[in-house]
């Protein structure tokens, strides 16, 4: 007989249990999850009697280091606080257990999690195409958009399009095409891949300089303050 138990945790996850993969990966795709192993196991936070191991290190209700103590002695702690004893570290050895109230730390440890997501971006090598022919509007356009995608942590991939004619035009003159071109852009930056010649023409790949943005941030820092000053 095959069994699954699904959890349905207060911040309303699913969560599954159980050693039939079938039925694993079909609970799996419904909630649109990835079995990567043969054995798969969605681990949550153990508290109170769930905690295994017989000691612990804990830490107080208010953040007091009770030390290593014994599971019998924490869940006394734990239960004398009207609190729960929550493994928080159990890779830990001894394992590093809180009391604390759960719901508390499920809904500060879903607060982190929402906060370092939000914090993350996804790096990615944005694409601008130029031509012989671009009028300037477009170039200042073109320009203003990469120094958004770089602003944005982003890499900018800018290609001089060559068609027709213009693939016989000496090399110099389309590589300072290129490179006039960038200089448009209103953003700091260093070229990551210098100007070669690509299928389609010219290209190099630009990518944000962290170090001349922080040095002009704090040069408008400083000016202001002397302003506020005068």
């Amino acid at each position: 007989m095959c069994v699954v138990r699904i959890t349905v945790t207060s911040l309303g996850q699913i969560e599954f249990y159980g050693r039939n993969i079938a039925m694993l990966s079909y609970c799996a795709r419904i909630e649109g999850l990835a079995l990567k192993k043969k054995y798969t196991r969605i681990e949550r936070t153990r508290i109170n009697r769930e905690i295994r191991s017989k000691e612990l290190r804990v830490i107080g209700a208010k953040g007091e280091n009770l030390g290593v103590i014994t599971l019998d002695e924490a869940l006394r702690v734990a239960k004398e606080a009207k609190l729960d004893l929550i493994e928080i570290s159990p890779g830990a050895k001894p394992p590093v257990a809180k009391v604390t109230d759960y719901g508390k730390f499920q809904y500060e440890t879903s607060k982190k999690k929402s906060a370092a997501k939000a914090k993350a971006k996804v790096s990615e090598t944005k694409e601008v195409q130029i031509k012989v022919g671009t009028g300037e509007n477009d170039m200042l356009l073109k320009a203003k958009k990469a120094a958004k995608w770089l602003s944005d942590g982003h890499r900018v991939r800018a290609e001089l399009f060559l068609k027709g004619r213009y693939k016989g035009m000496g090399a110099d003159f389309l590589k300072t095409r290129l490179e006039k071109f960038l200089l448009l852009i209103p953003y700091d930056f260093k070229i990551s891949d210098p100007v070669t010649k690509c299928p389609k023409g010219y290209a190099t790949v630009i990518e944000r300089d962290k170090a001349a943005a922080a040095q002009r941030e704090n040069e408008h820092t400083t000016t202001t303050t002397k302003n506020h000053e005068d």
